[in-house]
């Protein structure tokens, strides 16, 4: 078993650690496994994210710096111009399976903050390291390493080349009752992500599948009570990260109870605060608990919360009631904005302002370069107008900053990953688990 593997190979690393310090001077470098340099002394970093990391406060967040210290994201984000500053609020999507004059004018000019991806960017896992690895070349001379992100679910949703053995669906993980099941299978997508050097993943989906009817969730759920779906959602949340991967808790306030699908227009949510808080709010609740480092923010129009804007866009959904009411001081990004609930309801341009101005972090646009560009440019005018203050775009760019630190993102090329152990991973996981 994988955690199993985990444990023999943090004990064996614990043991090496104690054989160095009881023989080696406090700051000595010693060499490792690899045979490249450790330092063992007090000023070591860990390499990698931890929510018991001592150094991190609330939510995962950094703690901060000592009295006198320097803050290193304060730091970085002086070091940032205006217009970097405003392109790490945007994530982008792109055309076709190789980068291009496009995806260099929206690196080099607009600094964005990182890419999405879609099955019709990936061909196989050849182009697409090559892909991916050709977008971090184009980005280093920016001072800020990209996201490069995807949706995978597993089930129906998932971006991975064909050469992947396919995942079981989150239905199927919940009906096993076991979290472990979650856990294992969502470290195995991390692992595949990681091996790309994908760094985002828009995944678990936790939003309660209370509707039959419903055309866009029903199997991508892990089931339709808010107890399964907290339980399954928080195990797949730490299978992701534990393999570095930041995990995306989507859709909030919850997308379960819907009968339109708001790729195609924008769905509307009748329940009240009271209902709210009794299903479909559970899970995420329970999510911000346990430390959730994104939350995107669905495409719906909730008239008792907000009678004149969707979800995605609603200062009473993102900062009223996310921010405020639960508590979440993490990074919020929208779902796409070239998404039918808002091309064929609202301005995009428009809508990305405003979902800033509620309190989103990172306006994700998935489609159309020019759209693209004008999302960009609006949230260009509204700093120059003052309707995004100096102070906003700071807070909402530190708080990315954060985020790329803790995990932390590299501009480093990925070597890919090893698809026979993964499969291998994969058909145990199904096995062990019974999730045919």
């Amino acid at each position: 078993m994988r955690q199993n593997r985990r444990w023999l190979i943090c004990t064996m690393a614990l043991i090496l650690i104690l054989a160095i310090a009881g023989c080696a001077p406090r700051n000595s470098a010693s060499p490792d496994s690899n045979g490249s340099d450790v330092n063992q002394g007090e000023n070591s970093a860990p390499t990698s994210p931890s929510a018991n990391d001592p150094q991190q406060g609330e939510n995962g967040e950094p703690s901060p710096p000592p009295q006198g210290a320097t803050d290193p994201i304060v730091d970085q984000l002086d070091k940032l111009t205006t217009t970097e500053k405003i392109g790490q609020l945007v994530l982008v999507g792109m055309e076709g399976t190789e980068a291009d004059e496009q995806t260099k004018d929206l690196i080099e000019t607009y600094h964005v903050g990182g890419f999405i991806f879609y099955k019709d960017n990936i061909k196989d896992s050849k182009q697409a390291l090559t892909l991916f690895n050709q977008l971090k070349k184009d980005n280093e001379a920016n001072p800020v390493p990209l996201f490069l992100s995807v949706d995978e679910e597993g089930g129906r949703v998932s971006r991975m080349p064909a050469e992947f053995t396919k995942m079981p669906t989150a239905a199927n993980i919940g009906k096993t009752g076991n979290p472990e099941a979650a856990e294992e299978v969502y470290e195995i997508i991390g692992e595949e992500l990681a091996g790309f050097g994908l760094n985002l993943d828009f995944a678990p989906v936790l939003d309660v599948n209370s509707n039959p009817d419903n055309p866009v969730i029903g199997d991508r759920a892990f089931g339709n009570t808010p107890e399964v779906v907290s339980k399954m959602g928080l195990a797949a949340m730490e299978g992701l990260s534990d393999e570095g991967v930041i995990p995306v808790v989507k859709h909030f306030p919850g997308h379960g109870d819907t009968s339109v699908d708001s790729h195609l227009g924008l769905p509307v949510v009748e329940h009240d605060l009271t209902r709210l808080q009794e299903l479909e709010l559970v899970p995420f609740k329970a999510a911000i608990e346990d430390g959730a480092d994104v939350v995107m923010i669905a495409h719906l129009l909730m008239p008792k919360l907000d009678p004149d804007h969707p979800a995605s866009f609603s200062k009473a959904v993102i900062h009223d009631l996310l921010r405020e009411d639960l508590g979440y001081k993490g990074v919020v990004i929208s779902d796409d904005m070239t998404m039918g609930a808002i091309t064929e309801n609202y301005k995009i341009e428009e809508a990305a302002v405003e979902f800033i101005t509620a309190g989103g972090n990172i306006v994700l646009v998935g489609h159309d370069y020019e759209k693209e560009k004008a999302v960009i440019q609006a949230i260009t005018r509204a700093v120059e107008q003052g309707k995004i203050s100096e102070e906003m775009l700071d807070e909402r760019v530190s708080a990315i900053l954060k985020l790329k630190e803790k995990y932390p993102l590299s501009d480093e090329p990925a070597s890919g990953p090893d698809i026979k152990a993964i499969n291998a991973d994969i058909k145990q996981a199904v096995k062990q688990y019974d999730l045919q």
